[in-house]
């Protein structure tokens, strides 16, 4: 039912749909919320559930199903095969997306969103291979340990511990060593924020670049965006707090700069970024402040926010033309990266 629901939303005329809103549009903080995005967001307020009342497994598949019907159809790629990389805290599922067979293709190493208890390969299969396709790299997409089975900082861990496995070992499965970005959405921004700043410490080598779309950087959960679009644009305040609460062992650890990235006083010497925000979205305000922070630290960032869209719109590409422009964007901009560091 969901998914006839989902396409008959796909193929009504934004004009039939702004009949049955009186052609009263929603318009906040100066922007127009999309009109299939209004209708989205109404039928999720309809049918959600809080994140504390419904069992985890149950949050997890419902995600499962919807990320399918809001994707479409895949794009073809030379191959998609799943792997497993060996870290110190166990084998680590990923998916590696090829739009090509030649060896030493750059690739992007990808976080999935999903409030750090949710989401999965298959819930991001559109998305990681739009962005593989559109820009002629690789994305190798990470399956790292959810909470609250695995709480902070698991997630971290694992997503180094790819990082790092694809700069050290990358070229036994046809991966460029010296060609490796980050990238993520949501809390998978986090992560792939987390991975730029921990790789300058560490001293590994750096991502060439960080692609953060619409990411959670502040655990505090501090910006003003979060009480101006605390509900009814799919991902509400109380949804986020209780992602990050399953999350985190502990009140302190929203202090941490593995959890709240945006709080590091030190950007400096970090690898160019991306960032994507949505108009009506909590985490907006966050991740453009972010973008901001970098640029004064001397970073070099595009900022590109979507007015119009909601959290989570570039997974919806079967009902939201501009969820395709924006991972054109995001691939385009990773693809000019990659050429400039071609050897």
């Amino acid at each position: 039912m969901q998914k006839i629901i989902l396409a008959l939303i796909a193929m009504l005329p934004d004009s039939l749909i702004s009949l049955c809103y009186g052609f009263k549009p929603r318009v906040m903080d100066g922007q127009r919320l999309n009109n299939k995005a209004r209708l989205l967001c109404d039928i999720d307020r309809k049918m959600a559930t809080p994140v504390r009342e419904t069992p985890v497994e149950t949050t997890r598949t419902n995600m499962e199903r919807l990320s399918g019907a809001m994707t479409g159809r895949l794009p073809k790629l030379a191959s998609i095969d799943d792997i497993e990389i060996p870290t110190d805290f166990g084998k680590l599922p990923a998916r590696l997306y090829r739009p090509r067979k030649e060896p030493a293709q750059p690739v992007l190493v990808y976080y999935h969103g999903g409030g750090y208890i949710r989401g999965s390969l298959d819930s991001h299969d559109g998305l990681c291979a739009r962005l593989a396709k559109y820009g002629g790299f690789a994305v190798l997409s990470i399956a790292y340990r959810l909470a609250p089975e695995n709480k902070f900082p698991a997630a971290v861990d694992d997503a180094m511990s790819a990082f790092t496995w694809a700069c050290q070992h990358g070229a036994d499965k046809g991966l460029d060593p010296k060609r490796v970005a980050v990238g993520g959405d949501s809390s998978g921004g986090c992560l792939a924020a987390v991975v730029a700043q921990q790789a300058k410490t560490q001293g590994v080598p750096s991502p060439l670049f960080q692609m953060l779309l619409y990411p959670t950087l502040d655990a505090h959960l501090s910006a003003a965006s979060y009480q101006l679009f605390d509900e009814g644009f799919f991902l509400t305040y109380d949804r986020i707090r209780d992602y990050r609460d399953m999350y985190l062992n502990n009140a302190s650890e929203r202090d941490d700069l593995r959890a709240s990235p945006i709080l590091n006083s030190d950007l400096a010497d970090l690898p160019p970024a991306l960032i994507i925000s949505a108009g009506f979205d909590p985490l907006r305000d966050e991740a453009e402040s972010y973008g901001k922070a970098l640029q004064a630290a001397g970073v070099s960032v595009g900022t590109v926010r979507f007015p119009s869209m909601v959290h989570g719109f570039m997974s919806m590409t079967a009902i939201l033309p501009q969820a395709d422009k924006a991972i054109r964007q995001a691939a385009d901009a990773l693809r000019h990266i990659f050429d400039a560091k071609s050897f």
